[in-house]
């Protein structure tokens, strides 16, 4: 048999370019994290309770479980028509929202603003689900950097908004929110013309390989620096208005300067020497036939049921243990983490502290550093060593633990460690969840999926912030006379720390029953990838 060729080259640079585009929508659709930025405007302007504050909190998120819809559509709807139903019912939520604040409108009732932050909330899942299917569905040798990049570039997005609103606008919620309603927008439109789905091929040369590699350290690198900028900013005490403004100037070039990579990979093909086709050496085929591996070994066996590994239709998905062993287990990290981002305002508030933007700045940018670190160390324990993702997981929750545990003490400074601990561990949680259900479940029905396992933000927002938090909250407000819907001290919080520590608990325990069901897949994976490029390099000698 002769060596396999190919069918067609890649169109790489379009590819980076689609992904270059992926990212800026990315850097602008975390919008529904910074709801403390605003939240109090919200409160003083509609005079809510906490609890009835948490609950339009809960509206936000519950947005996001409409994100069934971009699920389905997913499969059915190219990608740039989902970026425009996302942009627009965002301009729309969050459009209405800063006509309220700015009091430009009158203060809706309160079920209408529940549909319209319910709206903003959506929105986000159009978007975020398109990028993600998308650019996976490009990078399927590569999921795992694909996730941590997107993932962790929606961390930075809280940042990036929070900080140019203050450079900018001096933390005025008002235009914070303008700026919530109009950038996504034009942003996502401007994606439509260079974001979408690149014909597969069977194989790719060696060399593709190891660019794709190259590019993605740069993506990485060009992502840490903007990182450790934004944070060194949020440090910077009371800065100029020519300091801020040269800071937002700055942070849009660096934005730009992913731009290099598609650019520099159309030159070097387009200025390379055509090769032979039994030049171009064979590496691995891609992983949805990784998942697969060893069967010809084993024997063609019957199947009464899919394997997890192998491509699952949603009914079969959702009759797995191990999607509903993951489902609770990303309930407890993400749910938990969010009740945090939610009420962040309230409880610096509570411990003293009357301007909150560092902390949420805080735990973006480390919530970046989660999701961008998870992403590829996990990718790259899989190639050298089969391990199985959950494994991280489980590590991120006995850390949020910790951070719980720190945030409950009240201790001075425990805000800034537990900021910084909740959200890394919130980025890792989502950075390595993205991938394993792709890599778990298959790739045919993945927007689906992924909404589904989404429906914890929600859910979990719901429980430990619509529930857990207010209700607690507001007992321990009235518990003092005269203490109206305000309350102060560490104690406010400290019931509520005490058991999202207990949820981070079960969520370990259930990340390493994971670990352990999924280790024949995961080494499958490893064996595969082994075996492929042994078989490439021995290819390579035979054409020398």
């Amino acid at each position: 048999m002769g060596i396999p060729k190919l069918p067609s080259s890649v169109p790489t640079a379009t590819k980076w370019l689609g992904l270059v585009a992926a990212v800026w929508i990315q850097s602008i659709s975390g919008n529904n994290y910074t709801f403390s930025n605003y939240s109090d405007a919200l409160k003083s302007l509609m005079f809510l309770t906490q609890v009835e504050l948490n609950n339009l909190s809960v509206a936000k998120d519950v947005g996001k479980a409409f994100g069934l819809l971009a699920g389905l559509a997913s499969d059915r709807f190219p990608t740039w028509l989902m970026l425009l139903i996302g942009s627009v019912e965002g301009l729309i939520g969050y459009g209405v929202q800063w006509l309220v604040v700015n009091q430009t409108i009158k203060p809706l009732p309160y079920w209408q603003m529940c549909i319209f932050l319910c709206m903003g909330g959506n929105s986000t899942t159009w978007m975020n689900t398109a990028v993600l299917v998308t650019c996976i569905r490009n990078f399927r040798r590569n999921r795992g950097p694909v996730s941590g990049i997107l993932k962790g570039f929606v961390g930075l997005s809280t940042a990036i908004f929070t900080n140019i609103c203050s450079a900018l606008f001096s933390d005025d919620p008002a235009s914070f929110l303008l700026m919530l309603a109009i950038v996504p927008f034009a942003v996502s439109l401007s994606g439509i013309f260079f974001l979408h789905e690149i014909p597969a091929v069977k194989y790719t040369t060696a060399s593709e390989e190891n660019e794709e590699a190259s590019y993605f350290t740069v993506f990485n690198v060009l992502a840490v620096v903007i990182a450790i900028y934004l944070l060194i900013f949020g440090f910077l005490p009371n800065p100029t208005p020519f300091v801020s403004t040269v800071f937002a100037v700055v942070l849009l070039l660096m934005l730009a300067l992913p731009l290099g990579i598609p650019v520099h990979s159309f030159f070097k093909n387009r200025f390379k020497p055509v090769l032979d086709m039994e030049e171009q050496q064979v590496n691995e085929p891609l992983l949805e036939n990784e998942e697969n591996v060893n069967e010809s070994a084993e024997g063609v066996e019957m199947k009464t049921r899919v394997k997890v590994g192998e491509e699952h239709t949603i009914s079969e998905a959702l009759s797995s243990v191990d999607f509903w062993i993951m489902f609770v287990s990303f309930l407890c990290g993400v749910g938990t983490g969010l009740a945090v981002q939610n009420n962040l305002g309230q409880i610096g508030l509570a411990l003293g502290y009357t301007d909150v933007s560092l902390f949420v700045s805080l735990i973006s940018i480390f919530g970046f550093f989660g999701r961008i670190i998870s992403g590829s160390v996990s990718e790259h324990f899989i190639k050298k060593a089969g391990t199985p993702r959950p494994l991280w997981n489980a590590a991120s929750q006995i850390l949020m633990a910790v951070g719980y545990i720190l945030l409950a003490m009240a201790m001075p400074g425990s805000l800034y460690i537990g900021s910084v601990i909740v959200g890394l561990c919130y980025g890792v949680r989502l950075a390595i969840t993205v991938p394993t259900a792709s890599e778990l479940f298959g790739l045919k029905y993945y927007g689906l999926i992924y909404n589904i396992l989404i429906l914890n933000l929600p859910l979990g927002s719901f429980l430990f912030s619509g529930l857990l938090a207010g209700i607690l909250y507001d007992r321990e407000a009235t518990a003092i006379p005269g203490g109206g819907n305000t309350c102060v001290g560490g104690h406010c919080y400290r019931l509520v720390f005490v058991v999202m520590t207990g949820a981070c608990v079960v969520g370990f325990v259930l990340d390493i029953l994971l670990y352990i069901r999924t280790k024949n897949v995961y080494n499958k994976i490893f064996l595969s990838r082994k075996h492929n490029k042994s078989s490439g390099e021995e290819a390579t000698r035979q054409l020398s």
